[in-house]
This record gives structure tokens, C-alpha cells and sequence, in this order.
């Protein structure tokens, strides 16, 4: 039998690196995409064969639906949505066009990518679409807003795609990790120098501490932190479970957010959010 094929996004590092080394190691065969050239040659270099997705360039996103199926001869069995950034700041700080740019790669990317391969799936007659979420895409924390309004943008997206896709063949899954080992602090350097005007803001001596927590080194990890293979694994169980769970919790805070958001008055949920 040929093996199963998965296109996963975002595998410079952390999770999808993790998810592209563990798949291939299965058997699968892995299309390992990133944003930088430099980055696919890398892994490349590592035996996966990678070639670059950005989700906020279309054309890079069509060439590489097609540098996919002519590998497979027209078929695909996975993709694993995972590329994302964050922006942190303060909501009221946000303006238009930072929500504009985190939108166009967490959501709209991810969604066009999604729209282009169902076609693929639905003519072969099954397909995974697995989608990275997060415990943010459950409930709110500060200075996470813009990250946020995309997760929550996802769940909704990927339950309404769910139910339209029932009878198709085609599972919509989305796993939804808590705090995870990655980049994605640093990476979010960038984006909060580019758009948060935090000197000017009403909230600037609040500040400090999120910069700290930006520029400041890691001494050790946060707590109930895990490492990506955590996240790997229940992916996994996503696309080799016979029957697979529309959702899959990865860290005990992103159970402990799925209790809490069924049980409590919003007002309950929004202290013990603030009190951290």
C-alpha cells in the first residue's frame, strides 16, 4: 500500500517540525512546509521533503497545492493546519492593521489552503482537515486579544466545516494545545514592535511585565508547559483513529479551560482568568 500523505504548515520549529520528523519516521509521507526558503532547505537537508507555504501569499499557497499533488498523482489524505503568529498587546492598542495581518495568516490562510484541498478529498472520498487550535480559542487572557479573535474565529469555522462535511468522508478535527516549548514568544517580538504603540498607551506602565515576559530569557519552563511531541501525539491519534474526536485537548490548562468555561458564570470564568 502507498504510504498516507499529510501537508503540514508552519515546521521551522516546535510543533510542526515535531509533527513532520514523527510522521515521516511512521511512514507517512510528509510535505513539511514553511514561510522561509532558507528553512525547507534546511529540512531538506534532514531527508523531509519541504518546499515553502506562506499562508499570507496566495501564489505561494497555490504552488504548493500543486507541488503536492503532483507528488501524489492527485491525492491527499491530511493536511495539518498548524502555521500561526501572535501579536500580544492590549486590545484597546490594537489597530486595524495588526488584526488585519494576524487574520490574513491564523484564519484566512489556513482557510484557503482548507478550500483548495477539500475538492482533492472529496473526489477520493475521505481526508483529515485538522486544524491548530488552542486553549485560546476556549477562553480569553490579557494581552492575547488579536491571537485570540483568530483561535476563536477557527473553532467556529472548523465546527460549521465539521457539521457541512458529515457523510463526505471528510473529518474536520481540531486539537487545542495549552502552553507548548516553542518560538512562539520570539517570533512574536516583530509583530508587538511593528504595531503596539505601548509608550502612548493608557496601559504603559502595565507594560513592563508583558515586556518582560517578551524580552526577558527564559529561565524555566511555564507551568504545566509541554514540549511539542505532547502535541504530536494526540495529532496522531487525529489521523489514525478509525473513528477520530472532533477536538483534542493537549496540557492540563486547556482541560481545565474546557471544564471551567462549561460550568461557570462568565463572570466566574473572568476572575479566576485574571487572577491567572
Amino acid at each position: 500500500m502507498a504510504a498516507k500523505s499529510i501537508l503540514i504548515t508552519g515546521c521551522s520549529s516546535g510543533i510542526g517540525l515535531d509533527a513532520a520528523r514523527t510522521l515521516h519516521q511512521r511512514g507517512w509521507q510528509v510535505f513539511a512546509t514553511c514561510r522561509q526558503e532558507a528553512d525547507c532547505a534546511r529540512l531538506r537537508g534532514e531527508g523531509l521533503d519541504s518546499f515553502r507555504l506562506d499562508y499570507a501569499d496566495e501564489a505561494s499557497l497555490a504552488e504548493a497545492v500543486d507541488m503536492v499533488l503532483a507528488r501524489t498523482g492527485g491525492t491527499l489524505d491530511a493536511v495539518f493546519n498548524n502555521g500561526a503568529f501572535a501579536c500580544p498587546g492590549a486590545v484597546e492598542d490594537l489597530p486595524r492593521g495588526a488584526l488585519r495581518e494576524i487574520f490574513e495568516v491564523n484564519l484566512f490562510g489556513c482557510h484557503d489552503l482548507t478550500r483548495r484541498l477539500i475538492p482533492v478529498m472529496r473526489r477520493q472520498g475521505h481526508g483529515r482537515i485538522i486544524n491548530c487550535s488552542s486553549v485560546l480559542g476556549l477562553v480569553g487572557a490579557r494581552w492575547r486579544g488579536a491571537y485570540v479573535a483568530t483561535k476563536f474565529a477557527m473553532e467556529g469555522l472548523s465546527d460549521v466545516l465539521r457539521i457541512e462535511m458529515r457523510g463526505t468522508g471528510i473529518e474536520v478535527i481540531l486539537i487545542e494545545p495549552g502552553p507548548i516549548s516553542t518560538k512562539i514568544r520570539e517570533n512574536a517580538i516583530p509583530h508587538f514592535e511593528r504595531w503596539i504603540d505601548w509608550q502612548a498607551s493608557a496601559r504603559s506602565a502595565e507594560y513592563a511585565a508583558l515586556r518582560g515576559r517578551l524580552y526577558g530569557p527564559k529561565t524555566k519552563p511555564d507551568p504545566f508547559e509541554l514540549p511539542a511531541p505532547a502535541v504530536t501525539a494526540k495529532l496522531i491519534r487525529a489521523l489514525e483513529s478509525r473513528r477520530p474526536k472532533p477536538r483534542y485537548y493537549v496540557t492540563t490548562p486547556t482541560y481545565l479551560m474546557g471544564f471551567a468555561r462549561r460550568i461557570l458564570p462568565t463572570r466566574a470564568l473572568d476572575w479566576m482568568i485574571a487572577k491567572g
